[in-house]
């Protein structure tokens, strides 16, 4: 008899990743301008329109308004599509088309599913943080080439983001509990991690609490990337590299983890 071969890991993740490809390729036109047109109108009308009454720019580091608020928005963007990605299209797989079941009653692992999400949502997160940095360029808001470097940081921003939030989504059986991360998480870091002004400005108390945020580590990493001063601190890049991967590893552990019950649990 001929008997049917467990597909290697690598190929079955890729299996889950086309299965992702395919259902974006499908509804692509309908991200369109939440992930692309969105940030770059927001960039243009905060970074220039409002940009211009900042008069001042030792307030921001001794740049442009559009400068410093370039990166930090290409970091925001990155948490923002990631925690999208992490949230509805997770509990779709495991509650409402069951499709990840499905992949699971052929040789596909939990493990597998797990990490082609995970890979396609890293995927999405480099072509739209590719997108924004050639947009900032042709801004005039980037101030060294090692903007580039700042592509791989976002995109690692974003995992760290999307990791754990990808283990709490298999846990769900509805999304009743998403807007609330997008409301009292999402929400108050885009607004209060350094994005749109120096953290140095808040309270004392606050900029401690900043410190424990991912996009606090993400925009500080970016920024530093785009105005390439990231040599002269080497120490601060390395805990800011340090803290979000060590996000995006034991998020990704926790995803494995979780998915694999529930698709045990059936």
């Amino acid at each position: 008899m001929t008997s049917i071969a467990s597909p290697r890991p690598s190929s079955a993740i890729s299996r889950v990743f086309e299965h992702r490809l395919l259902t974006y390729r499908r509804t692509f036109r309908a991200s369109i301008f939440s992930s692309f047109l969105s940030p770059v109108l927001f960039l243009a009308a905060m970074g220039i329109g409002l940009g211009a009454y900042v008069s001042d720019p030792a307030a921001v580091g001794g740049v442009s308004y559009l400068v410093f608020l370039a990166p930090g928005l290409l970091a925001a963007t990155a948490m923002q599509s990631a925690s999208f990605e992490a949230t509805f299209p997770i509990i779709a797989g495991l509650e409402w088309s069951r499709v990840f079941h499905a992949m699971y009653a052929t040789p596909i692992s939990p493990r597998d599913i797990a990490f082609g999400n995970l890979a396609w949502i890293a995927a999405r997160l480099t072509l739209i943080c590719t997108i924004f940095t050639i947009v900032i360029v042709l801004f005039g808001a980037a101030e060294s080439p090692t903007i580039v470097l700042a592509i791989p940081a976002a995109v690692l921003t974003g995992m760290a983001f999307a990791c754990p939030i990808a283990a709490f989504a298999a846990t769900q059986k509805t999304p009743n509990r998403f807007s609330t991360i997008f409301r009292f998480g999402i929400t108050p870091l885009f607004l209060f991690s350094g994005t749109f002004f120096p953290i140095s400005t808040l309270p004392v108390a606050l900029q401690a609490l900043a410190w424990f945020t991912p996009l606090f580590h993400g925009v500080a990493l970016t920024r530093a990337l785009s105005l390439g001063v990231a040599a002269d601190d080497p120490v601060a890049m390395l805990i800011h590299v340090t803290y979000l991967s060590v996000l995006a590893i034991v998020g990704g552990w926790l995803t494995i983890r979780t998915i694999g019950r529930r698709l045990v649990r059936g």
